[in-house]
């Protein structure tokens, strides 16, 4: 018969490989479990999620209200007005929408779109507006595109 220290080494090391043996299985389970989509990464608290959120966005404001049929008047032109690097409001470019659209969160009112400063500064005579009055009125189109945004 051993001493008494052997046996106790040998049951150490037997409740280790117990360890190991339960560790294994326990990865084992785990590993095939299906993974749990939680959808969209949120947006920032504190920032304007219009209604129509991204896609809006994407299909309407991109292509209606930011670059225009006039690139005298889009936000985006040349001239890098909103432009990477260009004044306040940024865009990335080449256009990533889901960058743009978070950029351009910080400058939305939810609670009163229409104080937006995404809207009043280009919008004619209501916030100074260093690329000029890119919409004359509010009755221009590319407005309602905008306002529509948040229904």
């Amino acid at each position: 018969m051993g001493s008494r220290s052997s046996l106790a080494a040998r049951g150490v090391a037997c409740v280790g490989v117990y360890v190991w043996v339960w560790l294994g299985v326990g990865l084992g389970v785990l590993a095939g479990c299906p993974t749990v989509d939680l959808g969209d990464t949120p947006t920032e608290v504190g920032l304007c999620n219009p209604a129509g959120g991204l896609s809006y966005f994407q299909d309407q404001i991109w292509p209606r209200y930011v670059v225009r049929t006039d690139p005298m008047t889009a936000c985006n032109r040349a001239s890098a007005c909103h432009v990477a690097g260009g004044n306040g409001l940024d865009f990335p470019n080449p256009v990533d929408y889901p960058a743009a659209y978070r950029r351009s969160q910080i400058y939305l009112n939810c609670g009163t779109p229409s104080a937006s400063l995404f809207l009043t500064k280009p919008a004619g005579g209501i916030e100074p507006h260093g690329g000029g009055d890119i919409f004359p009125s509010t009755s221009d189109p590319a407005v309602q595109v905008f306002l529509d945004w948040f229904k």
